[in-house]
């Protein structure tokens, strides 16, 4: 079905615009007045919504009351949302001045979410990622990566991974689900590091590939998780079975955006640890460099250098880290918001990182633009000046939000 959307103050549909490096506002194309044509769930024209209407004057019109402005819907590209239970007691050690690692190493971190994610049943896993799903979604985001790695064996890997499979039948919001068994050394397995990776390797993929619950697979890269060696092994394993690759790099130490960049994958995300050298090889790569602002405030840390890597030419994605532990707020625009204020980034750029950027994070290209042939995955603020929705720091919600050119919020 073909139908007209509109009048909207302003469309912003993010197009023209490059895929790596900076952007200034300027650089943003503004359709005052605007209208968009849908068909069949996809974009077919944007334009003055007066032409539009007396182009197609026999077109079914989806009229918007408000005044308001249209812009993409969010991809948020990474984030832990399957899991059950708390981990307000690590905050509570965190900020009373423990580090990560050492919250870790006491028995709580990861691992704890772990534990209490193995004992859901997948009845409450289930509730319990579209309670979050829906969440994202009435805040506009329409495309979601979501992660296992709180499962960590055979059968809780492919509970998480099925589960995720199961949601996505039933939300409007389209899940890409990444397998992260590899997200640390369990403490219950028998043997090395090296060792459990290759179980992984033997044992979960083949079972994740025959069933199609991923296409995707990550790996934590860092002293609490598994060394460049052991990464390096099994990201080429999973490469030479089919599966698209994303690392979890430098958030406390360097190693393993280098090894993100050297195995070709979509993406590298954190980044906080990231230097000179660092910013230099993934700009000079089509690795998109993710940055993730929930984990900074969640642990106190500084923010990835997203101003340098923007500067230096690399595709910056920024994306929630929405998980249990160390990015707990999940509130994608807000901390896309609140960094830019600290990194200097502009409202195009932070639009860019939350929308085609981050698509291309995910190996997508169908979406976060407003542009023929595009999903029709779209969401409209409340205002009528496109800079009053980072202005607002987050605070400013969409009043509506389109899926594929349906209407669900």
């Amino acid at each position: 079905m073909k139908k007209l959307i509109g009048p909207f103050a302003e469309i912003i549909p993010l197009t023209g615009l490059a895929t790596g490096g900076a952007i200034n506002d300027s650089r943003l194309q503004i359709i005052n007045h605007g209208g968009v044509i849908v068909e069949n769930g996809l974009i077919l024209q944007t334009g003055n919504f007066e032409e539009l209407k007396a182009l197609y004057p026999a077109l079914p019109l989806e009229e918007i009351i408000e005044e308001s402005v249209l812009i993409p819907g969010f991809v948020d590209c990474h984030t832990h949302i399957c899991f059950a239970g708390s981990r307000a007691k690590d905050y509570s050690l965190r900020i009373q001045g423990k580090s990560y690692l050492e919250i870790a190493k006491s028995g709580g971190g990861i691992w704890d979410s772990v534990t209490q994610t193995r004992l859901a049943g997948e009845d409450l896993l289930t509730s319990l990622l579209l309670k979050r799903v829906q969440r994202h979604l009435t805040e506009g985001v329409t495309t979601i990566e979501v992660k296992s790695g709180y499962g960590l064996n055979l059968d809780n890997e492919l509970k998480q991974l099925r589960t995720i499979a199961k949601v996505n039948g039933q939300t409007a919001a389209d899940l890409i689900p990444t397998c992260l068994a590899a997200h640390l050394l369990p403490k219950d397995f028998k043997g090395s590091a090296m060792d459990y990776l290759n179980d992984v390797i033997e044992n979960l993929l083949p079972v994740i590939k025959a069933e199609q619950l991923a296409g995707r697979v990550d790996i934590f890269i860092e002293e609490s998780a598994f060394d460049v060696p052991a990464a390096l092994h099994y990201l080429m394993a999973a490469k030479a079975m089919g599966f698209q690759l994303t690392v979890h790099a430098d958030q406390f130490t360097t190693g393993g955006l280098e090894v993100a960049v050297q195995t070709g994958a979509l993406s590298a995300d954190h980044l906080e640890a990231s230097g000179t050298q660092e910013i230099g090889l993934i700009s000079g790569s089509d690795t998109v460099a993710v940055v993730l602002p929930g984990a900074s405030l969640g642990l106190g840390m500084s923010y990835a250098p997203a101003r340098k890597l923007l500067d230096a030419g690399a595709c910056v994605a920024i994306a929630s880290d929405w998980n249990p532990g160390s990015a707990p707020m999940g509130d994608l625009l807000m901390q896309a918001a609140v960094m830019s204020a600290s990194e200097k980034l502009s409202t195009a750029e932070v639009f860019a990182g939350i929308t085609f950027r981050a698509a291309r994070a995910l190996g997508l290209h169908d979406r976060g633009k407003l542009e023929t042939g595009m999903k029709a995955d779209m969401q409209a603020y409340p205002c009528s000046d496109y800079r009053e929705i980072v202005y607002h720091q987050g605070k400013m919600k969409p009043y509506t939000v389109w899926k594929s050119g349906v209407q669900i919020s």
